[in-house]
């Protein structure tokens, strides 16, 4: 994995690549190349580094071409090297492929190709596929068929774009996010809609196991299960804009700076499908909150607004370890699965698994069209538009007010939830002004050379100290470990000592026993730092937040994302690509 991007059509093709490979940095990555036709020939040029480090190297734009594909890696099947990165190509140089997703039977098929004299260059499970094309044209396939035979032969969850020397390009997708843009006598197919945003606003949602063949005369869309099939085509609501920097340093600051906006449209929801929802839970034996990474943080917090709200018990499980309960989930479960991408691999599994379950799949999701949202009976949208840094941060507080939201619709008082939500939403406004981030500034000098952190919240503030800790550690790489306030005795204050830091999240409900903990690590030397409306002279370093009940969540976790980002940039480290790291993790 990680971005993919082709086109065919009258513009420059290594343009627009290029573009669309920069848009799709923010997947993260470490290798691109692109693969472009020109004269009936394919020229490919790839390299490991950052996009432009490598146009800089190979000059992207020597090549002149109508038609190319390209992709930005981030290794799963062999290192960081030239050979692995995509695009990969056949042994005769006529076809090339890039490809998001594992093929979980390479080792067989490359031996199959092996036997027929194939060899290979890379360590990467794509290269199998350009080498099976070519196989089955060799049997005497044309490229259409012989493509759609090696899908067929593939095993594993996959997104795949493929183009031979003649220009024709063919787009398939199963289980990996692949989207197709249909321009004004020109087409585009990406794994993200902002790598084509700039050229057209019109698209095409791929289904599981759609095989699609683009060419100058249109598309020709058909099914690997059911045949020729129709997909409408939609009109994304996004502003180009709102995919740019803008006067912002990074796309982790801007997004900050966006919540108090962003938090007002997540909580606009549609009040007949809130009622739908509201129903179902009401009907239903279990409901089951489902996510993985920051969204699951949000399920933590809004299983207790929900159950101290609307008095409703409700689980929350990580997607990965979701099968673990599979043997609970029947026709009388909801499962409520949280996403930002909607294209979240565990959690799509889960939502396979609980709907083979008989169970019924409710979504909170951010991209509309994604495969969570059609894989949902219906979806609440986060609205938070697109969110371009790595680390979640607006689209986290979307799914905490849509959460809120849905606690006190549960609770028959949905008009009482917008206006505390509103109250919330002005808060915001004044956590993410200048003065904050001065404060925070001066917070980010004293822990920037620390190796260890430790974050405590009690009930509804253990989601923010889990959220905190997540995102300490994904920009700045310093180590951060969350945990109940209430545990703290039972084994982590033994790495208490001096200079060690600890943030101690506390709201009126448990301020006391929260300092009382506080109070526990400063004895043992620890640097505290409390986060809370109201100081007290235990803490070392005080973040005053305004006490908002229920929904301290939204706004508590907003000074922890600037810490995070204040840290990484202190530190030297990028906060929209922190290394290792993809914005949709769409292989298990």
């Amino acid at each position: 994995m990680c971005g993919i991007i082709g086109y065919v059509g009258q513009k420059n093709a290594p343009d627009v690549l290029l573009q669309g490979m920069r848009k799709l940095e923010y997947r993260g990555y470490d290798s691109a190349g692109m693969a472009v036709v020109g004269g009936r020939a394919l020229s490919v040029m790839k390299d490991v580094g950052k996009v432009d480090e490598i146009h800089s190297r190979h000059d992207f734009l020597s090549l002149r071409a109508n038609a190319g594909i390209a992709h930005t890696r981030w290794a799963t099947h062999g290192g960081v090297t030239q050979a692995n990165a995509h695009p990969h190509v056949s042994s005769d140089g006529a076809i090339a492929v890039v490809h998001n997703g594992i093929v979980e039977n390479f080792r067989e098929l490359r031996a199959f190709l092996q036997s027929q004299g194939f060899r290979f260059y890379s360590e990467t499970d794509t290269e199998t596929i350009p080498k099976l094309i070519e196989h089955g044209i060799r049997q005497g396939l044309g490229f259409v068929q012989a493509t759609e035979d090696a899908l067929r032969r593939i095993e594993g969850r996959y997104a795949v774009v493929a183009m031979n020397k003649d220009g024709t390009v063919i787009a398939a997708r199963n289980g990996s996010p692949l989207v197709v843009g249909v321009g004004d006598g020109e087409y585009f197919a990406a794994s993200d809609i902002p790598a084509f945003m700039d050229y057209t606003k019109r698209v095409v949602y791929l289904h599981d196991n759609d095989f699609v063949v683009v060419g100058r005369n249109g598309l020709i869309m058909n099914n690997l299960k059911t045949g020729p099939v129709e997909r409408p085509i939609d009109t994304i609501e996004w502003d180009a804009q709102r995919a740019e920097k803008g006067d912002f340093q990074h796309y982790m600051l801007k997004e900050i700076s966006e919540q108090a906006e962003t938090l007002a449209k997540a909580v606009k929801q549609d009040e007949g499908t809130m009622k739908r929802l509201v129903d179902d839970i009401q009907n239903a034996k279990h409901v089951v909150l489902v996510a993985a990474g920051t969204a699951y943080h949000a399920c933590i917090s809004g299983r207790y607004v929900i159950s101290r709200i609307a008095k409703k018990h409700v689980a929350s499980v990580r997607a990965s370890e979701f099968e673990n309960i599979l043997h609970m989930i029947d026709r009388d479960t909801l499962v409520l699965a949280v996403s930002q991408s909607g294209e979240t691999a565990d959690t799509l599994e889960a939502v396979k698994m609980a709907k083979t379950s008989g169970a019924r799949v409710v979504s909170i999701v951010n991209v509309a069209g994604s495969t969570l949202h059609r894989e949902s009976a219906y979806a609440l949208l986060t609205n938070a538009g697109p969110e371009i840094g790595v680390a979640s941060t607006k689209a986290y507080t979307a799914q905490l007010g849509v959460l809120t939201l849905l606690a006190y619709a549960l609770q028959g008082n949905t008009e009482e939830g917008r206006r505390t939500l509103e109250v919330t939403r002005n808060q915001a406004y004044n956590l993410t002004a200048a003065s904050m981030r001065a404060n925070i500034r001066t917070l980010a000098d004293v822990l920037k050379g620390k190796e260890h952190i430790f974050t405590l919240g009690r009930q509804l503030e253990y989601g923010t100290a889990k959220e905190a800790a997540l995102k300490i550690k994904e920009v700045s790489y310093i180590h951060v470990e969350a945990l109940q306030a209430g545990e703290l005795k039972h084994g982590t204050i033994a790495l208490i000592e001096k200079g060690t830091p600890c943030i101690a999240f506390f709201s009126e409900a448990n301020r006391r026993e929260t300092l009382s903990n506080a109070q526990e690590v400063r004895a043992r030397g620890a640097y505290v730092i409390g986060v809370g409306a109201e100081t007290d002279p235990v803490f070392d370093f005080f973040i005053k937040v305004p006490e908002v009940g229920l929904c301290n969540p939204i706004l508590q976790i907003i000074p922890m994302q600037i810490l995070a980002y204040q840290l990484a940039v202190l530190r030297g480290k990028d906060p929209d690509r922190p290394r290792n790291l993809a914005k949709s993790v769409t292989v298990k």
